[in-house]
């Protein structure tokens, strides 16, 4: 008689050891806990969470500057880092103040970039301005300062009335031209006109009143 046939016993298959590298490939692991923003003694970042109250950094892309009283989004990293990540909600009368540190270039390519406020400030120790073609159009300027230069291939000026104040000043050119409709008129102390070769006084009616002398010098004098 043959044997009674055993029944099939299931094959288990082994697991294969998990690879060494795989515990390295998991992402570090990090806590998100909203705070509310404060400033130690010496002024760093500080965050108050329930009972915790953590140092933290302010994050690269948070470009708005947390300020005491802030309700933020951080990230909490292991071993002690703190990051805040947003600034989710300010006081009313808190300045929004954009801060970034080092070199920064706000970059838009193929569009406009506008600015539109009620009041627009720029305060730097040098401020360089290059454009192909620029537009200044206002009811009211002033321009103050120490020294000023302006060096351009052409100068026009329209306007209806034209006021200066200085103490000097000087125009050297190789021709100058001036046309004036009314009254044109010099009041100083002293008037000197010099040419070297020719000088010419022309008008309809010509006036020359010296209160005291009229003196004419030259090589030869014609009247008439």
């Amino acid at each position: 008689m043959s044997e009674p046939l055993s029944p099939a016993v299931p094959v288990r298959k082994r697991r294969r050891p998990p690879r060494p590298e795989a515990a390295s490939e998991q992402p570090l692991a990090g806590q998100w806990f909203i705070g509310t923003v404060s400033a130690d003694e010496s002024g760093a970042l500080v965050v108050q969470s329930g009972s915790l109250r953590l140092p933290a950094t302010r994050a690269a892309s948070c470009l708005l500057a947390p300020a005491a009283g802030d309700s933020v989004a951080c990230l909490r990293a292991p071993p002690r880092d703190t990051w805040v990540l947003a600034v989710l909600q300010r006081d009313e009368g808190t300045p929004q103040v954009l801060r970034c540190d080092g070199d920064m270039r706000l970059e838009v390519r193929d569009g406009t970039l506008a600015l539109d406020a009620a009041r627009i400030e720029l305060r730097t120790e040098v401020l360089d301005a290059s454009a192909r073609r620029s537009t200044l159009a206002t009811d009211s300027a002033d321009v103050v300062a120490r020294q000023l230069s302006l060096v351009a291939s052409r100068i026009k000026m329209v306007g209806a009335l034209l006021s200066s104040v200085v103490d000097r000043v000087e125009h050297f050119g190789k021709s100058y031209l001036r046309h004036t409709d009314g009254m044109d008129k010099v009041s100083a102390t002293h008037v000197e006109v010099q040419a070297q070769q020719l000088m010419r006084l022309e008008g309809e009616h010509a006036l020359i009143n010296g209160r005291e002398l009229v003196k004419a010098r030259g090589a030869q004098i014609h009247f008439g």
